[in-house]
C-alpha cells in the first residue's frame, strides 16, 4: 500500500478492521486525521488521497468522475487487506457509494458497510441543489464557503500560496463534481448507514426513500445536529456516529 495514496496516520499491526474515508468537494485526506485517536479498539483510521494534492501533489487532478472513482476503487481495494467500512462526506458520499457499487459488481473485497454523510442519493441526479460550491463563483466567494463551511485550516486560509493551492484544488473538484452521473442498476447490498444533518438545507426531503431505494441490504438514517458539516462538535466525534464501529466496539 502505498502511504501517498491511501494515508494511515495511526498504524496498528494488531488491528482487525479499518474505517476508510473518501474526501469532499475541497477536501482532502487530511480532513479527517484528527479521528485517529477516536478509533475503537482494533480499528485503524485510513484516509483516501485523490490525486493532485498532498502527498499525490506531483499528479494531475482527475480529469472526470469516472477517472477519480476508478483512481478510488483501485486506493480502496489496496487497502482492504483487513475488513474495512467505507465513509464519505458530501461529493465523497456518492464517491463511497460508487466505489462500493464498482467493487461489489466486479466481485472485489466488500465493506463491511457503507456510511453516506451529507449527500443526497445519487439516483436523484446532479442538480443546483447539489452544485455546491459552483464554478462560476468567484474566488473570494469560494474562499468565503471554505472558511465558513469547508473546514479549512487558518494557517491555509491566512497563507496566499496556500489559499491559491486551496482555492486550484475546489476547482478541480467542482469540475469533477459536475460530471457525476448516477450508473444506472447501481446498488449496496451491504448495511448502508446515511447521516444528515438536522438544519442541512441541501439534504431533499424524500432523501431517506430515495436512498433506501438503493440499498438491497440493512438501511439506517440518522439525523444529527447542525448543517452540512453537523456542529464543530459533531463533526469531530463523528465516528462515534458510524453503528458499524459501534458494533466492532462492543464485540471488541
Amino acid at each position: 500500500m502505498q502511504d501517498t495514496i491511501v494515508v494511515r496516520p495511526r498504524q496498528d499491526p494488531a488491528a482487525s478492521r479499518r474505517l476508510i474515508c473518501l474526501g469532499f468537494c475541497g477536501g482532502g485526506a487530511g480532513s479527517y486525521l484528527g479521528w485517529a485517536d477516536l478509533m475503537p479498539a482494533g480499528v485503524e483510521l485510513a484516509a483516501v488521497c485523490y490525486p493532485g494534492r498532498e502527498g499525490r501533489f506531483a499528479e494531475d487532478f482527475a480529469g472526470d468522475w469516472d477517472e477519480l472513482a476508478e483512481d478510488a476503487v483501485a486506493a480502496v481495494v489496496s487497502a482492504a487487506d483487513l475488513p474495512y467500512v467505507l465513509f464519505g462526506h458530501s461529493m465523497g458520499g456518492w464517491m463511497a457509494f460508487d466505489v462500493a457499487a464498482r467493487i461489489l459488481e466486479r466481485g472485489g473485497p466488500a465493506p463491511e458497510a457503507v456510511v453516506i454523510s451529507s449527500a443526497n442519493a445519487p439516483s436523484r441526479g446532479l442538480t443546483a441543489q447539489d452544485m455546491f460550491p459552483a464554478q462560476r463563483n468567484t474566488d473570494d466567494q469560494l474562499m468565503d464557503w471554505m472558511r465558513t463551511f469547508g473546514l479549512m485550516p487558518e494557517h491555509v486560509l491566512g497563507d496566499p500560496d496556500l489559499s491559491e493551492i486551496a482555492l486550484e484544488l475546489m476547482r478541480a473538484d467542482i469540475r469533477v463534481r459536475d460530471t457525476f452521473y448516477h450508473r444506472e442498476g447501481a446498488t449496496v447490498s451491504v448495511p448502508l448507514q446515511v447521516l444528515t444533518g438536522a438544519e442541512d438545507e441541501v439534504i431533499d426531503a424524500r432523501m431517506t426513500e430515495q436512498w433506501r431505494s438503493l440499498a438491497t441490504g440493512e438501511f439506517r438514517h440518522d439525523i444529527l445536529p447542525g448543517g452540512h458539516f453537523y456542529t464543530p462538535e459533531v463533526w469531530e466525534t463523528l465516528p462515534s456516529r458510524i453503528a458499524a464501529l459501534r458494533t466492532v466496539s462492543a464485540v471488541s
